[in-house]
C-alpha cells in the first residue's frame, strides 16, 4: 500500500460544493474503516476519537483520565474532491518508531513528535500527522498504524450514564468566558482564535485541532488537574507563557503540531493541580493575552 495516500497539489484543496449525501457516505467510510462512529462538527469536520484506555497513566500522584491528556483523533474535512486528515497519536516511547514507520508506508506525513506533559510515568508521547486522499482509506492507513501499538481499537461500550464533573462548572465557565462541556466526567473547552486559519488553502476549523483546549479533571475538595493548549502566534507566546507562571500554571512543552499553516502557530501546553476556580483565573489571564472573536 506505499504511497496509497498520497499529497495532492494545492489547487486541488478549493472547498468546492459536494452532492448531497456524499459526506455522509465518506464518514461511514470512515467509522467502518476505524472500526468506530466519530462525530460530525461544525465546519465539516468528522472527528473520531480514540482514548488510551488501556494506559494507567499518572502525574504528581494524579491519575490521568483519557479525557483529560491520553486522546488519540483523527479529523476528517473535505478539501475538493478528497478528504483531508489531521490528529494526533497517543503513544508509549517504544510504540513511536513502529508507528511511525508505518504511517510512512501509507504516505502519510509526520508533522511533529513530542511531549505534552512532564514526568507523567510511563512516559508519553504524542505524534502529530496529516494526509490527504480517499476518507475511508485514510481512516483505514492511521488504523494500520495504530495497530503497531497497543491503543484499543475496538469502540468501547456506551456508558449507562455521563460521570458527573465534580466541580462549579457555571462559575469556571462565566471566568473563561466560555461554554464547557462534559467529556467523560471532564469539563473541557474549545475556544476558537480570531484569524482563518488554513492549511494548504484549506480552512482549519477548532474540531481539526486549531481551537485553545483546556480541560479540567477534579481532583477532591474544589480542586482540578488542568491541561491543554493555548495555539498561539509568535508576539502571543511570551506574554501567554508569563501570565501562566505567574498564576502558578506549569509550562510544560512549546511547539508546532503543522507544517505549513497560515499564520504560523505556535502551541503551548500546561499543567497544574490546585483549586480549580483559582487556576480558572490563571487561565483567563493567559487568554486575554490572545486574539480571539470579539
Amino acid at each position: 500500500m506505499k504511497r496509497l495516500l498520497h499529497v495532492a497539489s494545492f489547487a486541488l484543496f478549493t472547498g468546492g460544493a459536494l452532492p448531497a449525501g456524499a459526506a455522509d457516505a465518506d464518514w461511514d467510510a470512515v467509522a467502518k474503516a476505524i472500526g468506530r462512529p466519530g462525530t460530525e462538527m461544525p465546519g465539516g469536520v468528522y472527528r473520531v476519537g480514540i482514548g488510551r484506555s488501556d494506559l494507567t497513566v499518572t502525574l504528581d500522584g494524579v491519575q490521568i483520565k483519557p479525557p483529560l491528556a491520553l486522546g488519540s483523533y483523527l479529523a476528517f474535512k473535505k478539501s475538493g474532491k478528497e478528504a483531508m486528515v489531521m490528529g494526533d497519536l497517543v503513544l508509549l516511547q517504544e510504540e513511536v518508531n513502529p508507528v511511525m514507520k508505518k504511517l510512512i508506508e501509507q504516505g502519510m506525513e509526520v508533522t511533529a513528535v513530542h511531549n505534552h506533559l512532564l514526568r507523567t510515568q510511563p512516559a508519553v508521547m504524542y505524534m502529530h500527522y496529516q494526509g490527504h486522499g480517499d476518507a475511508g482509506k485514510l481512516a483505514a492507513a492511521v488504523r494500520s498504524a495504530l495497530e503497531e501499538s497497543k491503543t484499543p481499537l475496538q469502540a468501547p461500550a456506551k456508558p449507562a450514564s455521563a460521570p458527573q464533573v465534580d466541580l462549579d462548572t457555571a462559575t469556571i465557565e462565566k471566568t473563561l468566558g466560555a461554554k464547557g462541556t462534559n467529556n467523560g466526567g471532564i469539563l473541557a473547552f474549545n475556544i476558537p482564535r480570531a484569524e482563518t486559519i488554513k492549511a494548504h488553502g484549506t480552512t482549519i476549523p477548532i474540531g481539526m485541532g486549531s481551537g485553545i483546549v483546556i480541560n479540567f479533571q477534579p481532583t477532591g475538595n474544589g480542586k482540578a488537574a488542568i491541561t491543554g493548549d493555548y495555539v498561539l502566534t509568535a508576539k502571543e507566546v511570551n506574554p501567554v507563557l508569563k501570565a501562566l507562571r505567574e498564576n502558578g500554571i506549569e509550562v510544560t512543552a512549546l511547539h508546532s503540531h503543522m507544517l505549513d499553516e497560515q499564520p504560523r502557530l505556535f502551541f503551548m501546553h500546561f499543567w497544574a493541580n490546585d483549586d480549580a476556580q483559582k487556576l480558572a483565573e490563571g487561565l483567563k489571564a493567559g487568554l486575554d493575552k490572545v486574539s480571539r472573536p470579539k
